[in-house]
């Protein structure tokens, strides 16, 4: 191993917009932590997801391919992760999270040793019957982040002392609803909302974006950046923890969103299929040993997280967040639609003077370009989309059968199948 580097530690969270991380010049002090992680990492203040929900970033995230590669139709891995990658490198690798669409169930244990998904699949029958009144019984939609801190702790200390390692941990608690927990309730709202009322407001914003008035848009925000403050809280922790084992001077820790989430700025709520700013632009922070402290304007992708650790174990890779960025970078996301708006697919490129935006209609192959701010990336991106339709019939996938606590938890989140 070529490594300055003994372990890998990937920390991410679900529908985390950058526009709302204090250190990325938002109003309200929203991240305390990330703040001071800045200050010793290599932040990018132009990093964008390569897709716009999860269930298409995260799959790019992990493999370091687009989505279109990543995943099959049904949204099943596709593509060998990067645990995989580090597990056959002697990397013990361990992922921890509650995300239903990242779960076992598609394939996402592929090259963990350890994988907790929080979904109780595997596990003895009577115990997760329990687990699942009790979360019934509690609103509970996912792990908190206290709890995948403690769970990915416990696997590090389980580990033999000298093991490198790989680990991922995903949070939820930015994800809606948003039902920040104790102080963090009341931090940016008057009264905060707990339970079926933030469900039902979220779900209502989901379905009927034109039904939310100023004081109920205002209400989701304030709870949206309490979430982030609680998050951001126990992201410290689990940091801290890492400096008592020291552990944190020996990996390279990136820290990123999958993507954001969207507060009614193009008429519609939390991360439907498109590709605009609010829900792709996601905050990104690469701490090496000893730390960094710098800031890149240029332009880079969530793609590049596995090239660069791929690159730091002496593996082919193109790029490194690492090493300098080329200021003429063109960065492009993707989106699949969904519903009656299945037959199109999305795509987006950026450069660091601007953005266009293109929608190509699988059924007539015709390619309508949207917002530019660059009208010069037009020719780049439709080059790119041709380069990235490939013919979705015929690669073998079906979706199956959700299991009932995967649909169950999908409901709560807003999700509907």
């Amino acid at each position: 191993m070529t490594a300055d580097w003994e372990n890998v530690i990937l920390l991410s969270a679900d529908a985390l917009r950058a526009d709302h991380l204090s250190c990325y010049g938002y109003e309200r002090e929203t991240t305390p932590v990330l703040d001071e992680l800045a200050e010793v990492s290599i932040r990018f203040t132009n990093a964008y997801s390569a897709s716009s929900h999860t269930r298409e970033a995260v799959p790019a995230l992990l493999t370091g391919e687009y989505p279109d590669v990543a995943v099959d139709s049904g949204y099943h891995l596709a593509s060998e992760t990067v645990a995989s990658t580090l597990s056959e490198e002697g990397f013990a690798t361990g992922g921890f999270h509650s995300n239903p669409f990242v779960s076992r169930a598609y394939g996402f244990d592929e090259g963990f040793d350890h994988f907790d998904d929080d979904l109780h699949l595997g596990q003895h029958k009577l115990i997760a019957l329990a687990q699942r009144a009790l979360d019934k019984l509690r609103n509970r939609h996912y792990a908190r982040a206290e709890e995948i801190n403690e769970r990915s702790l416990n696997w590090v200390d389980s580990l033999e002392e000298g093991q490198p390692f790989f680990l991922w941990n995903h949070y939820m608690d930015t994800h809606g609803p948003y039902e920040p927990p104790g102080e963090y309730a009341t931090l940016y709202a008057d009264d905060g909302l707990s339970g079926r009322d933030a469900q039902s407001l979220y779900q209502r914003a989901i379905d009927e974006p034109e039904s939310i008035t100023e004081e109920e848009r205002q209400l989701l925000i304030d709870l949206y950046d309490g979430e982030i403050r609680y998050n951001d809280m126990r992201i410290g922790q689990f940091l801290e923890a890492l400096r008592e084992r020291e552990l944190l001077e020996e990996s390279l820790l990136i820290v990123t969103a999958d993507h954001g989430d969207a507060f009614g700025e193009h008429g519609y709520y939390e991360h439907p299929r498109y590709l605009h700013d609010e829900i792709t632009h996601v905050p990104l922070f690469v701490r090496p040993p000893g730390g960094a402290g710098r800031v890149v304007k240029e332009p880079v992708s969530t793609l590049d997280i596995v090239a660069t650790i791929k690159s730091g174990i002496g593996e082919s890779a193109s790029f490194s967040l690492l090493e300098d960025v080329d200021g003429n970078r063109r960065v492009f996301s993707q989106a699949r639609g969904e519903d009656e708006h299945s037959h199109l697919r999305r795509y987006a490129v950026r450069t660091q003077d601007g953005a266009c935006f293109g929608e190509r209609d699988l059924d007539s192959g015709a390619i309508e370009f949207g917002d530019m701010t660059d009208r010069s990336l037009r020719s780049e991106l439709e080059a790119h989309v041709e380069q990235r339709v490939r013919v979705e019939n015929g690669d073998g996938a079906a979706e199956e059968e959700v299991d009932e606590e995967i649909e169950r938890r999908l409901n709560a989140l807003g999700y509907t199948e």
